[in-house]
């Protein structure tokens, strides 16, 4: 996995934030306009530029559909943003990996047979 050339510190862009601050003035639309062409409603957009929510797979399809882009794009910005964030405010030092494995040696556990005591 290629590891990111991004400043650890520099604050990574929610999606909405891209939307608000890029697209809007870009098509040079309003957020009501924007909404209908997405076929939502007004507070979901307002709830997605406001960064309340994320991008859904449903809502990626509609902004690939209406702005461009792929729905994966759209899925990417948020899947990295959420990873950012994660990496914030999550502290996994203290936490131990259960076992090291590699790809080819992962074998499945065999249940133990269960063994019925015999009646007297």
């Amino acid at each position: 996995m290629q590891k990111s050339t991004r400043h650890p510190i520099l604050r990574m862009a929610h999606p909405g934030e891209h939307l608000r601050e890029d697209t809007l003035p870009a098509l040079a639309i309003s957020k009501t306009a924007l909404a209908l062409a997405l076929g939502v409603s007004r507070q979901t957009l307002y709830d997605l530029l406001d960064e309340k929510q994320g991008v859904s797979a449903v809502m990626a399809m509609r902004l690939a559909a209406v702005i461009g882009g792929s729905p994966e794009l759209w899925l990417n910005l948020q899947m990295s943003y959420d990873l950012w964030k994660a990496r914030k405010e999550v502290d996994v030092s203290k936490l131990k990996r259960l076992r090291e494995t590699s790809e080819e040696s992962v074998e499945p556990t065999k249940p133990k047979a269960k063994t019925r005591a015999k009646a007297a």
